[in-house]
């Protein structure tokens, strides 16, 4: 199987790449990380019905990052696959759920008004690449059949475009989410071992550009803490002084113009 280049970006969010294709963190924006060096996006689920008759976003995985959703508005629900079978998960306002890598994830609007924050691991590294939209093994398998299902033209990246090949993809990734859900069906989670072969194949060249963004934020935060903890312990006046550089940040994460996610439409990602 031929590999994606390991310069692509992920499909879901072509544009969020500055300096020449390196992602910029919150620490690296904003000078401190987000709380254990995570990203945040604001969410609207797409509306428009699928080949299935329900409205949502485009089933997907994530090879490294674990993912949070912070309910905000609406009626829905998350259908997954993964190591434990297939699952739904309802989703209304003051519901969080979350789950780990390799998790086949799609959410259903009910009600036409869900709305959510998605919380990332790893910040930069989703953003990096490292999801897999869930199409059928034809398309996962031939490299360019999935980078012409995945990308968006320039045209469709946002709301002020046309959403039809934001709406193509997602149609493509629900008819390989209802293979692989019969796959598990068949055969239980052992079903889901060709996808997860396809998945590593199309990322693995990418992954030791990611190892930079690994000991970006999240090791900077995890780092951070620990020096205080020991500055606590060992150096009061040391912790005190590390105290009083203290401050806080803020940014929108609602623009006026909006990116066609995986999901939905995002707004400002603060990755």
């Amino acid at each position: 199987m031929t590999r994606l280049r390991a310069d692509s970006t992920d499909p879901a969010h072509p544009d969020l790449h500055a300096n020449g294709g390196a992602v910029v963190t919150p620490g690296t924006r904003f000078g401190v990380p987000l709380p254990g060096g995570t990203s945040v996006s604001h969410v609207r689920v797409y509306d428009t019905v699928g080949p299935d008759g329900l409205a949502g976003g485009s089933p997907h995985l994530h090879t490294v990052c674990t993912e949070a959703y912070l309910v905000i508005a609406g009626e829905g629900m998350v259908q997954t696959l993964s190591g434990a079978g297939y699952a739904e998960t309802p989703l209304v306002a003051g519901t969080i759920a979350w789950f780990s890598p390799g998790t086949v994830h799609r959410l259903v609007n009910l009600d036409g008004r869900l709305e959510l924050y998605v919380l990332m691991s790893n910040a930069g590294l989703p953003e990096a690449g490292d999801l897999v939209l869930a199409f059928t093994p034809d398309v996962l398998t031939d490299e360019a059949r999935y980078r012409a299902a995945a990308d968006l033209p320039a045209d469709g990246r946002t709301t002020d475009g046309p959403p039809d090949a934001a709406t193509a993809r997602r149609d493509l990734a629900v008819t390989g989410f209802h293979h692989w859900r019969s796959a598990v069906t068949d055969r239980g989670p052992g079903g889901l071992g060709a996808l997860y072969d396809a998945a590593v194949a199309l990322v693995q060249d990418r992954a030791a550009s990611w190892e930079s963004l690994l000991r970006g934020d999240p090791a900077a935060d995890a780092r951070a803490s620990d020096d205080q903890v020991a500055a606590l312990r060992d150096d009061p006046s040391a912790a005190a002084a590390q105290l009083a550089e203290s401050g806080i940040r803020s940014h929108s994460l609602l623009p006026d113009t909006r990116r066609m996610g995986c999901c939905g439409t995002l707004g400002t990602v603060v990755h």
